[in-house]
Formats: structure tokens, C-alpha cells, sequence
């Protein structure tokens, strides 16, 4: 009997077999053009094809003037209220953000004082796991990555709830609001098992805290003593406000909005999100950047030599450093231009926390880099619009600084984003009639059939 594992082992055939996949599967790119086809549902200038219309948020990078799309600094809107705005708001009060966001994104307005403190009551007492979830579900045979692990454990509720797949809004909103206070204890739990499972290191379990909010819970439940400071949790709520929504398009929003068009049930809808989202392309763009900045570190022995800093940078945007792919992670945008307004934002937040690490010279290290590597990108790189760092350019720097690992960068992104995901649901939900379905162009061949002996 053969010993091979068919879980991790490829059978030659299989590699045989995949080389006539590619041969039988390749498309000509210039039919894309003959048939102005916009691949990646954007067309030939980078603008986003128009699929619907949400008053989620807004994104803007462009102005018209006379007839001509003028790129502008980035502007993020949460429900009409400028990002700027409505982080400055809860910051100068020195309180957290996070879950009134997320109010916001959900219902619309922004909540009084006791209306947030209802909200909030309700979210910790949507952070009880079901009996024996942990061990039956998270211990048992956990993912290297954590973000299957996440995906398991909503898909796994369909199972818990007796109205798993009534989509009437109030049944959705308790849905929602269940999956954002159960993402952070998932995510948490899920990463600790993994290291303990596939690697031997001990386990602990700390279980949430009803008075703490979900930046101060993730801390909490992550770190073996439970110890952080106000600034580590207010800059984690910062990030987690900043990356809870970002218009219908991203991949992962645009495929809550396809799976739930469908009508199906939120927790199919969410896990489908969630395995958008871990691609590197959208949300583990932020683990490129940090292992980019371990690379330049490594290579560049004088973090403040910017001829060392330009010519290494060169060398990536040439393929001939780091990862071969020709791109400095975390610059640039698929919408913004000139700046992504939630960059600048974490980035106010930066110099401070890399104060209180001792990790100045990092820092600097971080905005050399951002100004060198705008610089050479838009002298080696034939671009319509600006370029400047995203939001991804910080966030992994603010994640390190706080000792999150990173095994948690794509999880965290999870479990701010499950906001903006169940305000689109909901908004499709109720606004949406029709399946979404684009329509794909039928470029192959006719054959004749060929009896199975003749071929």
C-alpha cells in the first residue's frame, strides 16, 4: 500500500495533467482589447467600473475640471462624515472609536452617548462562545493560517443558529453584530492554537472582558500577561476604525455583495468575504510590507543613507532584490492618487508609539522610504495618477510596534472590516432585487465531437 500522503503530496500525473491545463486555458490578452473587455471590472485608466451605489462611504481621488478627471488629495467618507473628522472627534476625547464606528456603518447615524453604551452591551454579550466551541472547533486540527481558522468558525455557527438562513434585517443585524464581537475571540484563539498545535509553544486561554472595548480585548486575550497601555489599545482602535470599511468595490466587500445577492445565508455571505480578503493581493498586502522592510533592513546597512535607500529600492523595482515582483509594498493605490487620507492618519499616530518602542530610527527608516520610493516609482513607472503610501505602508509597522504577530495582520483586517461587509449585506439586502451576474464573452473555437476511439 502506498505510503504517500494525498494531502500533501502531488503525484506526477497531476503536474502532467496541469501543464495541458495551462496549454488548453490560455485566452490571447489582445482579445481584452478587441472586445473592451474591463478586466478586473476597471477600465483602461484605472477607474472602477459602476456595479451599484451605497451610501456606506465614499472614496474620492479625482476632481472634474472642465471636462478632466484632476487628481486630489484622498478623501474617505463614513457615511457622509469625513474620516479626518471623525477620527479627530474621538481622539481630542481621548475614547474609543472602533464601536462607534461601527454603529455608524451599520445604522446610519452616529449614536448619543447612551445609545452607544446600549451598543455596546449588546456586543458583549455576543462575545459567549457556545459550549465547548474552543475545544471542538479551534483546538481540533487548527490552520497554520488563521484566517481558515476564522472562516471555519463562522461557517460552524450555521450550525449553532436555529434562523441560520432567515435574511429579514432584524435576524441579519443580530447575525452581524454576533460575527463582529465573536471575530476578535476567534481571531485571538485560532492564532494561539496554531502556535501551540504546530509548534509547541504553550497555550493559554483568556476569555473576553465585558468592560473592555474590542482594541483593549484583542491585547487582553493575546498577551500571556494581558498587559498593555492606553496608548498601544488607542492606537490599535485607531487602525481597527481605518480599516472597517472602504467603499463596495474591494474585492472582499464586491463579494459580499455577489454571494448575498444570491440570498443566501450571512454566514456563507461572510466566510466567502474572508477567503477574499486573505489573498495577498487585498488583505495580505500588509505581511508583504512588513517582510519588505525586513529585507531593506537586512540589505541596508545605514538606515539614514538615502543614496543606500534609493539604490536598494531601485533594485526591488527592477526584480532584482526582495521578492523579485518589481513592486515596493504598501505604495501606491488601486483608487487613491495623491494620498490615501487613512495613511496619513495612522501615520500621526506612528511617530508617537515608535516614541514610547524606542524605534525612532525605524521610523525614520519608514518615511525615507515612502519619499524616496514615491519619487522612483513615478520616474521608472508609467502611472495615470499619483502614487504615496496606503494604508498597508503603516499598519504593519503599528502591528510589530505592538507585538502582534504576523500571522494576525490579514485576522485583525478581518475583524475591522466584518463591520463594513455587514453594512453593505444589509444595505444589498434591502436595496437590491437581482442576482449580480456580469456576462463573459465565449472566445473559444467550434469542434466537431469525436468518438472516444478515434481521438
Amino acid at each position: 500500500m502506498s505510503t504517500r500522503n494525498p494531502y500533501t503530496e502531488t503525484p506526477p500525473k497531476i503536474f502532467e495533467l496541469a501543464q495541458e491545463c495551462a496549454q488548453n486555458n490560455h485566452i490571447e490578452k489582445e482579445l481584452y482589447a478587441k472586445y473592451s473587455v474591463n478586466v478586473g471590472l476597471r477600465d483602461t485608466s484605472g477607474k472602477g467600473v459602476l456595479t451599484g451605489l451605497t451610501e456606506i462611504s465614499d472614496i474620492i481621488s479625482f476632481k472634474e475640471e472642465n471636462g478632466e478627471r484632476i487628481p486630489c488629495e484622498g478623501i474617505l467618507k463614513y457615511r457622509g462624515y469625513d474620516i479626518y473628522e471623525l477620527t479627530d472627534g474621538f481622539l481630542k476625547e481621548d475614547r474609543f472609536g472602533f464601536e462607534e464606528t461601527a454603529y455608524l456603518l451599520l445604522l446610519g447615524k452616529l449614536p448619543t452617548r447612551e445609545e452607544l453604551r446600549e451598543f455596546n452591551e449588546l456586543l458583549a454579550g455576543f462575545r459567549t462562545l457556545p459550549t465547548s466551541f474552543v475545544r471542538d472547533i479551534i483546538l481540533k486540527a487548527p490552520a497554520k493560517d488563521t484566517m481558515n481558522t476564522l472562516a471555519r468558525c463562522v461557517l460552524t455557527m450555521y450550525a449553532y443558529d436555529d434562523m441560520a438562513d432567515n435574511i429579514a434585517i432584524p435576524n441579519v443585524l443580530r447575525q452581524s453584530l454576533q460575527l463582529i464581537a465573536l471575530f476578535p475571540v476567534w481571531s485571538v484563539y485560532g492564532y494561539l492554537s496554531s502556535k501551540y498545535y504546530h509548534e509547541g509553544q504553550s497555550l493559554y486561554i483568556h476569555p473576553p472582558r465585558e468592560d473592555l472595548s474590542t482594541a483593549e480585548n484583542i491585547l487582553h486575550m493575546l498577551r500571556p500577561n494581558s498587559e498593555y497601555t492606553d496608548l498601544e489599545a488607542k492606537i490599535l482602535d485607531l487602525a481597527l476604525v481605518l480599516h472597517a470599511e472602504h467603499g463596495g468595490g474591494n474585492n472582499s466587500t464586491f463579494t459580499t455583495h455577489v454571494v448575498s445577492s444570491s440570498g443566501t445565508d450571512t454566514y456563507s455571505a461572510i466566510a466567502a468575504a474572508l477567503g477574499s480578503l486573505k489573498g495577498p493581493k487585498h488583505g495580505g498586502a500588509n505581511i508583504k510590507v512588513v517582510r519588505m522592510f525586513n529585507d531593506i533592513k537586512e540589505n541596508v546597512k545605514d538606515w539614514e543613507d538615502e543614496d543606500a535607500i534609493a539604490e536598494y529600492l531601485t533594485a526591488i523595482l527592477e526584480k532584482r532584490a526582495f521578492d523579485r515582483s518589481g513592486l515596493i509594498y504598501g505604495m501606491g493605490h488601486a483608487v487613491y492618487s495623491i494620498s490615501d487620507p487613512r495613511a496619513c492618519i495612522l501615520e500621526r499616530c506612528v511617530k508617537d508609539l515608535s516614541a514610547e518602542k524606542g524605534r525612532d530610527k525605524e521610523y525614520a527608516l519608514y518615511k525615507n522610504v515612502a519619499k524616496i520610493g514615491t519619487r522612483l516609482i513615478s520616474e521608472k513607472r508609467k502611472i495615470y495618477k499619483g502614487v504615496s503610501p496606503n494604508v498597508d505602508f503603516f499598519s504593519g509597522f503599528v502591528y510589530s510596534m505592538l507585538n502582534i504577530p504576523a500571522e494576525l495582520l490579514t485576522p485583525i483586517f478581518a475583524i475591522a472590516r466584518i463591520v463594513g461587509w455587514s453594512a453593505h449585506r444589509i444595505e444589498g439586502l434591502i436595496n437590491a432585487d437581482k442576482i449580480i451576474r456580469p456576462g463573459y464573452m465565449g472566445v473559444g473555437e467550434p469542434r466537431e465531437y469525436t468518438k472516444i476511439d478515434e481521438r
